[in-house]
C-alpha cells in the first residue's frame, strides 16, 4: 500500500508564457488522462518558483486552481478543494510528495494534484538563456491512495552547508520600474559540485534503506545542468542507460523537471522492464530529496 502516480499531466511553452496558464493546462490534462473530475481533487499544491510578472500574492496556488476550474463551486453540498504554495526550488515536487502522502494517508481527499513550472517574469521567452537559465513548462502529477504494493517510499532530505549555490532575487536597488519583469540570478561557480554531493547523499539514503534492485531501477534526477542526471547515476553505480530526462532543447524546466521526465518515460515505454524509479532533486539551498518509486504492473511491464 502507498501513494502512487495516477497520471501526469505537462504543458510547454507556445502561445502562452504564463506559469498559471501552462501549470493550469498540465493539471487538466492529467485529469482528462486520469479520467477523474475536477471535484474529486481534493488538494492542489504548487511548486512552482518563478512565476507571472513576480506575482507576490495571492498563492500562485489559487490563481492554478481557478484557471484549472478546480473547486470553484460553493453550494452547501459542494466538494472542497484546498490549495497551497510550498517553494523550496528544485527540491519542491519531492517536498510535495512528502506532504502529499501524509494527506492521503490521513484519508477524506481522493486525489492530490501537484504542480510545478517556472516561467521569466516578464512572460515575453520560454527558453533560457544565460540571464534566466531556465525554460518555460508546466507540469502535473496527480497522486492517489492504493492498496497495492506499489508507489512511492520515504522521501529523504539532505540540506548542505555555506552559502546557497544558486540565488534568485528581484534587486530592488536596480529594477526602477521594472521590479515586475526582471530577475536577478547568481550561480557560484562549484554549484554543480555542491549540487551534485547533496545529490548523492540523499540518493544513497535511499539505496541503503531499500534494497533496490539497480539492474531494473530508472533514475530521473533534476537537470540544472544536462549533464547532471548522468554524473549522478555514475556516482550512484547506476547505468547510463537508466538515465531517463526531460527534454532540454529550451534549457533546465528547474521544478517541472522530475514530472516531465517521468512523463516523457510513460510516454514512449522507456520504463518497461524497470521495476522502480528513484526520484532525486537536487536545488539551491545546497539541497536534495530522493525517494524510490515502485513502478504499476502496467507502466513497467515487459512488452
Amino acid at each position: 500500500m502507498g501513494v502512487r502516480i495516477k497520471s501526469t499531466g505537462t504543458s510547454r511553452a507556445g502561445d502562452t508564457f504564463s506559469i498559471v496558464e501552462l501549470s493550469a493546462r498540465a493539471a487538466k490534462q492529467s485529469l482528462e488522462r486520469a479520467g477523474v473530475r475536477a471535484d474529486q481533487v481534493g488538494v492542489l499544491i504548487n511548486a512552482g518558483i518563478f512565476r507571472d510578472s513576480n506575482t507576490v500574492e495571492p498563492a500562485v496556488s489559487a490563481l492554478i486552481q481557478k484557471a484549472a476550474g478546480i473547486g470553484l463551486d460553493y453550494e452547501k453540498n459542494d466538494p472542497r478543494s484546498f490549495s497551497f504554495d510550498l517553494m523550496n526550488a528544485g527540491v519542491g515536487v519531492l517536498n510535495a510528495v512528502q506532504v502529499g502522502q501524509s494527506i492521503l494517508a490521513m484519508g477524506g481527499v481522493e486525489h492530490v494534484l501537484i504542480v510545478s513550472g517556472d516561467t521569466h517574469p516578464s512572460m515575453q521567452r520560454g527558453a533560457a538563456d544565460d540571464e534566466f537559465p531556465y525554460a518555460s513548462a508546466g507540469a502535473a502529477l496527480l497522486l492517489e491512495y492504493t492498496e497495492e504494493p506499489e508507489g512511492f517510499g520515504r522521501v529523504h532530505t539532505v540540506s548542505g552547508e555555506g552559502s546557497p549555490a544558486i540565488e534568485s532575487y528581484v534587486d530592488v536597488a536596480t529594477m526602477g520600474t521594472r521590479g515586475r519583469e526582471i530577475m536577478t540570478h547568481l550561480r557560484d561557480a562549484d554549484a554543480e559540485e555542491r549540487l551534485l554531493a547533496v545529490a548523492v547523499d540523499a540518493a544513497s539514503a535511499v539505496l541503503a534503506e531499500n534494497e533496490l534492485p539497480l539492474a531494473t531501477t530508472a533514475l530521473i534526477a533534476s537537470t540544472p545542468t544536462a549533464g547532471f542526471p548522468a554524473r549522478l547515476a555514475a556516482e550512484l553505480g547506476i547505468a547510463a542507460d537508466a538515465v531517463r530526462t526531460p527534454d532540454l532543447a529550451q534549457g533546465d524546466p528547474h521544478t517541472a523537471a522530475l514530472p516531465l521526465a517521468y512523463d516523457l518515460a510513460v510516454q514512449d515505454e522507456s520504463l518497461r522492464g524497470c521495476t522502480h524509479v528513484l526520484f532525486v532533486a537536487a536545488g539551491a539551498g545546497p539541497s536534495a530529496a530522493a525517494v524510490v518509486y515502485r513502478l504499476p504492473a502496467l507502466v513497467g511491464a515487459d512488452a
